[in-house]
């Protein structure tokens, strides 16, 4: 099928424009921002580096282009094939983007936001690399540490314009059962995808309980933190970095932004939504523990918000607490006293599992299917050696705050590598198509927007044959 087989390609380099700003990994060793011809991509120590390019007030240098190259490999990906011509398209693509953010009066990027980004990145590469930033320095071919912020500072940011610009594009973007259909039909036989072995998880989730004692502790802190930022003027956003347990918010002081669709649980809109700018919320409680939430601004239908959470600890004793009573319900389970799916639903303490008889949903494709190629290695080494039907003992694990949990599995389904059927993955045909409508509607509005943005090629890139007419021929 010509849509699958060049898709690859193109989601390749559709996330290419993110590669800086998600960087989990960094290569110590020094690499030269040099010349890499097409033919053999090795570096050359006789380039004199220029302009290439110009896409509204964005310009893009040839050692850009060098510089993508080492990023991708870096990421431990392949840059055999690649091609500079489309390095560079892919570059003028992020540009585009990025200009038109900076037209568009909805989209907002603030250099508070991006800051707290760079410097949660960069401590993560200096974990890396033992603490020495003269190695990063020197990795990105930098005179100093002051000249690499402000680069970085710069690729994070045109990153973000550039995610902030697709998202609005592809937002509203529904498809329906007929376009699914349609797009199922219009797939010659033979290059039908292949989906490979599967397999449907359930599980029950048994949490420690925890003492009033210990919900009261927490309360009575976050009372205190509140009080110190209204009577005594201390910083919300200081006190968010040092205590906040919400591992995703706390290196930028608790941020968020959020709107009603914002997939938030409901009790913590509820609060946010209540809130005047400049109010401290008291502590309201979550799934995940308390929250105190501080309304920074509102715009428009979106809110600016820091919140702290704190989650009670366990005791030892209510931890094994727990582990017997998931023994005693694998036990009745057995025995044949209840079937596990009736046991998820009355005795798991996990709301997303509980109420569909314990059904594992796949948190990628939101399908109760794991194709074992791609399964969390930590979920499949729980899974892979159970028989169908087997139940596992209690597992004690972490949930998403690190709180300590037991919780039973057990296989309820495998499904063999086959070729797509509709019946059967419908799911993954409605990815495949929605994922269709998507690109087709990047590609119309690229080309739209081509038209209306001063654009310039230098050189012999003119020459590239790129996907879209950036050349405006």
């Amino acid at each position: 099928m010509r849509f699958i087989k060049s898709r690859n390609v193109v989601v390749a380099l559709f996330f290419f424009g993110f590669v800086l700003g998600q960087a989990q990994e960094l290569v110590v060793e020094p690499k030269p921002t040099a010349l890499v011809t097409d033919s053999v991509k090795k570096p050359s120590r006789q380039k004199i580096d220029g302009i290439i390019a110009a896409v509204g007030d964005y310009i893009i240098l040839d050692s850009d282009i060098d510089l993508a190259y080492i990023e991708l490999s870096s990421q431990g990906n392949s840059v055999e094939g690649i091609s500079r011509c489309e390095l560079l398209g892919k570059l003028l693509e992020d540009k585009l983007y990025a200009h038109q953010a900076l037209q568009d009066s909805t989209i907002v990027v603030r250099d508070s936001e991006i800051n707290a980004m760079m410097d949660e990145k960069i401590g993560v590469m200096l974990e890396q690399i033992g603490g020495d930033m003269k190695k990063i320095v020197k990795y990105y071919n930098k005179k100093s540490e002051e000249e690499f912020r402000t680069y970085f500072f710069d690729i994070l940011k045109n990153n973000k314009l550039t995610s902030e610009m697709q998202n609005k594009i592809i937002d509203d973007i529904e498809i329906t059962p007929e376009e699914v259909r349609t797009f199922f039909k219009k797939i010659p036989k033979e290059d039908l995808p292949t989906f490979g072995a599967e397999m449907e998880v359930s599980q029950i989730v048994i949490k420690p309980k925890v003492s009033e004692a210990e919900k009261q502790k927490v309360i009575d802190r976050l009372n205190e933190i509140r009080r110190e930022v209204l009577e005594e003027g201390a910083s919300f956003t200081s006190r968010a970095v040092i205590y906040t347990q919400d591992r995703a918010s706390s290196s930028n002081g608790g941020f968020y932004k959020v709107n009603r669709k914002t997939p938030f649980l409901k009790e913590f809109k509820d609060v946010a939504f209540s809130l005047n700018e400049g109010e401290i919320s008291k502590p309201f409680e979550t799934e995940y523990g308390y929250h105190i939430i501080l309304l920074e601004r509102i715009r428009g239908q979106e809110l600016e918000l820091r919140h702290i959470l704190l989650t009670p600890k366990v005791t030892e004793e209510a931890l094994k607490e727990a582990r017997d009573k998931a023994t005693l319900i694998r036990k009745r389970i057995m025995e044949g006293e209840i079937s596990f799916a009736e046991a998820a639903r009355t005795m798991s303490d996990e709301k997303e599992t509980r109420t569909n008889g314990g059904v594992f949903l796949n948190p990628r494709t939101l399908d109760s299917k794991f194709e074992l190629t791609k399964m969390d290695p930590a979920l499949y080494s729980q899974v892979s050696n159970l028989k169908d039907k087997e139940i596992s003992l209690p597992i004690l694990e972490e949930d998403k705050l690190g709180q300590k949990q037991y919780k039973l599995i057990t296989v309820t389904n495998r499904i063999d590598e086959h070729v797509a059927d509709y019946s059967k993955d419908y799911i993954k045909i409605k990815d495949l198509a929605l994922s269709e409508k998507r690109l087709n509607e990047i590609a119309r509005w690229t080309n739209e927007k081509i038209g209306e943005t001063f654009i310039k090629i230098n050189g012999s890139y003119r020459t590239c044959e790129f996907v879209n007419n950036w050349v405006k021929k």
